[in-house]
Parts: structure tokens; sequence; C-alpha cells
């Protein structure tokens, strides 16, 4: 199943393009016993009321595939006819025109349906001439199929929050009348899937509003598929799975599972850097997959073993695609973990640094060490001297040590044409 044979059914559900023959429904309260029937030629419809059952069915073709809206198959078995499958293509045949099987359907839906309070089934019909295209994606008038299929939503019907409102007549403010409305499909479907252009029998096209709940119940009993988890779904199961045998302290728990997080992220990169295609099938998790993000990740063996075979327990043959395991909150939380770790790093080499100027300054103080560079940029150290000359190299010979009124003195000759400093201070000679 593919997003653009989902955008093609779609876009058709406008004014000028929807071609639903009929729509049909039942109104089903908190007892779960059918209050209203109903069946109406949708092209005749009120235009209010016909933009806004456009809108119900728009809904059961939104959201993201492998979360809100899920391939479910038939159980394929050469030997058994399957009862709701045949059901299903029955009521597609009779284009909503048959009251028995329609009332056959809504039971199954109301028998099924785990939810409590007042709800709404709806069911479409339509049938539409598919535009073939050549590989340029250019248009062919002539189409090949009609694909055939019914649009199921199921909505809520609550009642509206109390208030108050403006009475235009008595020109005053009164309480509200509390009104049953119909909100958007929490859940629906399209039989046959819509498939590579074409119709899939074996196929049905399942939405949910909420990816937590889809009800797998309505998958099975209802429809008679076999139930598939959401992405969100698999996620959380697969980050349980992980938590449950790795460390029991908390914060290194959370450390493992966002090193897995990262390195399951930077398998799917390099799985897209290399197969580009977008027709190429999305990578999904293996066993032997997630053994090797284990290892990656530190995970003792022990834990490995277990985490595994769990993995196997959970998921089956129904392998999840790796990307739908991939939790962009762990990894932006990790990214900024990273992120603090590096400058507290910074910050503790900046300080070690700060520290040894501390010392080399105290160490100076205390020696009263003073540096100097002569004409030939050679570095001299010298220890605390009372006297230092600094004289230029071809003046060195002239010095000489003398015995003056009994005082040892350093005796520099200079000539006239000689400058001298003392200190900063010149011309003290």
């Amino acid at each position: 199943m593919k997003r653009k044979d989902i955008l093609e059914l779609k876009k058709r559900l406008k004014k000028d393009h929807c071609t639903f023959t009929k729509m049909c429904g039942c109104y089903v309260n908190g007892e779960k016993n059918i209050i209203l029937n109903f069946r109406e030629n949708f092209l005749n419809l009120e235009e209010d009321e016909y933009f806004k059952y456009l809108e119900i069915a728009k809904k059961v073709l939104s959201g993201t595939i492998g979360n809100n809206i899920l391939e479910l198959n038939f159980p394929l078995n050469e030997n058994l006819e399957n009862e709701k499958q045949l059901s299903l293509m029955q009521l597609k045949k009779s284009q909503l025109k048959d009251d028995a099987l329609l009332q056959d359907f809504y039971k199954s839906i109301i028998d099924s349906y785990d939810y409590t309070g007042n709800f709404l089934i709806l069911v479409f019909h339509d049938a539409y001439d598919v535009i073939n295209k050549t590989t340029d994606n250019a248009k062919i008038d002539e189409s090949e199929e009609v694909y055939e299929y019914i649009l199921c939503a199921i909505c809520p019907v609550s009642l509206s929050a109390p208030g108050l409102k403006y009475s235009e007549e008595e020109k005053k403010i009164k309480s509200r009348i509390r009104d049953w409305v119909v909100d958007a499909p929490t859940l629906g479907f399209v039989f046959p899937a819509f498939i590579d252009g074409g119709s899939d029998v074996n196929s049905i096209m399942y939405y949910t509003k909420n990816a937590k709940d889809p009800h797998p119940e309505l998958m099975e009993k209802a429809l008679g598929c076999s139930s598939k988890q959401t992405a969100t779904i698999q996620k959380e199961t697969f980050q349980t799975i992980i938590k449950d045998y790795i460390d029991t302290d908390e914060k290194k728990a959370e450390k493992t599972l966002m090193e897995v997080q990262e390195n399951l992220n930077t398998m799917v990169d390099e799985y897209n850097a290399t197969y580009d295609d977008v027709d190429d099938e999305p990578i999904t998790l293996t066993q032997k997959d997630v053994q090797n993000l284990l290892i990656e990740s530190g995970v003792p063996e022990e834990a490995t073993t277990k985490i595994e075979n769990s993995y196997v327990e959970n998921f089956g043959e129904d392998l999840p695609l790796a990307k739908n395991l991939i939790d962009p909150k762990i990894l932006k939380a990790n990214a900024q973990r990273k992120k603090e770790a590096q400058l507290e790093k910074k910050v503790e080499t900046l300080q070690a640094r700060l520290d040894q100027v501390k010392q080399e300054t105290a160490a100076d103080d205390e020696t009263h060490m003073s540096t100097e560079v002569n004409d030939d940029n050679v570095v001299l150290e010298e220890a605390s001297y009372d006297v230092i000359l600094k004289v230029k190299p071809e003046k060195i010979p002239e010095i000489k040590s003398q015995i003056i009124d009994g005082q040892k003195c350093i005796v520099i000759p200079i000539n006239e044409n000689e400058q001298t400093t003392i200190n900063g201070l010149d011309d003290l000679i």
C-alpha cells in the first residue's frame, strides 16, 4: 500500500469529482441498540449535508500509513472461505441496496466494537474508472478497470457542552439546548483495498484516528482480518521490551535506550542512502538486527538474549519496519544529553587550565622570576638580583669590576655618542 494510492482516492472526494452513488447508515445508542436506519442518494443531499458527509469520508483516508492507515489481510486458507470477506464482497456488489446485508453488517460491527457511548455507522458506495498512466506519468483517457468499493466510517456521537446562547427572537441571553453532535470518525475502512492503482479483494485499508487504540477486536471479529499493530504501539512495545531486561538503574536504562535508538536511526539512514529508490521496500527489523543493535549499544549478553526472545514473542512473523521503532523525542533528548556532556567537558578543561595558570603565577610570585629577551632573541631567566644589567653585546668586553672608595663597583665606560637608561629613566648618568 502506497501513499499515492490513497491520495488518488482522496483527491476524488470533491464536489466536482465525487461519484458516490449511495450512502447508508445507522445510529446506535449507548445500549448498542439501533435507533435509526437511513439510506440516501448521495448526489441528492442538501449542499451543507453533502460537504459534511464528504469531510467524514475524507478522514478515513487521512493520516500516516502504518500508523493511522493499516493494510489488513484476510487469512489465506484454500480449504476455507472467509465468511466476513464474502459478506463484504456481497455488500459491495449490492451497491447498498440490500437491507438484509446492511443489517448483518451493522450487527457485526455493533457486536464487535468495544465502545461505550452513542455512535454512527456510515457506509458509502462508489465505482471509479481508474485512469491509466504511461511510464512518464501521462494520463490515458481509456480505463481498463472499474474500481468498485465501499467506504465505512464509525463516528462517535456526543452531547454538546452546556452553555448560554443569544436568542434573537426573545432578544435575551438564555440557556442553550444541548444537541447530539456527530464527531469526526475514529475508525473506518475501505474494501477492497486500492493498491498499485487497482483492486485487492484480499486486503482492507483500515483507518484509526488514535494510533494507541486501533481496536483490534474490530479488525478480527467484524472484518475477519488478522489484527495489526500501529507504528506507535510497535514503538512502545519495543521500548518496553528493552527496559524490562536492561539495567535496573533508571538512568542507566534510559541511557542504554538512547544508544539503541541512535544506532537504529543510523542503520535506517545507511539503508536509505544505499537504496534511495522510492519503490524500494522499507527495511524491517529482524531478530539478527536486534542482536547487532544491542551489542553495539553495550547491552550485556544475557540481557541481549532475553530481549531477542521477547522481541520474537511479541512480533512473531509480522516484523515491524525499522523506521517505525525510531522515537524522535528520544533522539532529540540524546542529542541534548551529548551536547551538555561536551559543554561540561569543555568547562572542566577550562577550569583545569585556569588552576594551572594560578599555580604557575603563585610559583612566579614566590621565586620572583623575571623573563627578558635580548637582541639575539635568547630567553634569559634570572634569579632575584638587586642589579640587573642589559647592554649591547659589543659593550660586554668593556665592563669591569673595580673597588672604589672601598666599595665594589661595576664600571661601564660611556662614550659621548652613547645613550643610557636606568629603570626606564634616561640620562641619569
